[in-house]
C-alpha cells in the first residue's frame, strides 16, 4: 500500500470514529475553535488531572480532514501530562509548516498523526488539519495549573 493510499485510508477511517467524538461528563476546560475560512467548528473538552489529560473528547462539524487531525490528537494528548500535549501540539503544527523533515526522528512522537503531513502540500487544507491542535494550544495556555 502506497503513503497517498494509507493517508486516504487514515483520513475515512478518523474523519468517522466516534472513539472521541462525545461530550464529557465533567470536563475542566473547554474551547470551541472555528476555522472561518471554511466553517470547521469544534468544542474541545479536557479533564485536567495533576497536569495530566486524564480524558479528551471533541464535538463539531467540518471536513474529514479536520475531524480526523482532532480524532488523532485526542488518541495522542489522552493520558499525557499537559506538557507533553503541549509539545505534541508543537511538533504537529512544524510538521505542518514543512518546519520539520519528513525523516525526522521526533515525527514518531506523532504516531498515525504523522500521515497527515502530505496536508502541508494543501495550503487550503492546512487550515483544516490544524485546527484541534490550535484549539488545544489555546486551551492548555488559559487553562489553571498548566
Amino acid at each position: 500500500m502506497d503513503v497517498e493510499s494509507i493517508y486516504t485510508e487514515l483520513i475515512a477511517e478518523e474523519s468517522r470514529s466516534t472513539e472521541h467524538r462525545r461530550h464529557l461528563d465533567a470536563p475542566t476546560v473547554v474551547l470551541k475553535g472555528r476555522n472561518p475560512s471554511c466553517g470547521d467548528e469544534i468544542s474541545l473538552e479536557l479533564q485536567l488531572e495533576g497536569g495530566f489529560v486524564t480524558d479528551a473528547a471533541f464535538a463539531g462539524v467540518g471536513c474529514a480532514i479536520s475531524q480526523a487531525s482532532t480524532s488523532l490528537m485526542i488518541g495522542l494528548v489522552k493520558g499525557q501530562t499537559a506538557e507533553k500535549a503541549k509539545d505534541l501540539a508543537e511538533t504537529f503544527l512544524k510538521m505542518i509548516k514543512g518546519e520539520i523533515s519528513a525523516d525526522d526522528p521526533v515525527l514518531e512522537d506523532l504516531g498515525d498523526a504523522a500521515a497527515l503531513q502530505g496536508v502541508a502540500q494543501l495550503p487550503a487544507r492546512v487550515k483544516c488539519a490544524v485546527l484541534g491542535w490550535h484549539t488545544m494550544e489555546n486551551l492548555l495556555s488559559e487553562a489553571p495549573g498548566t
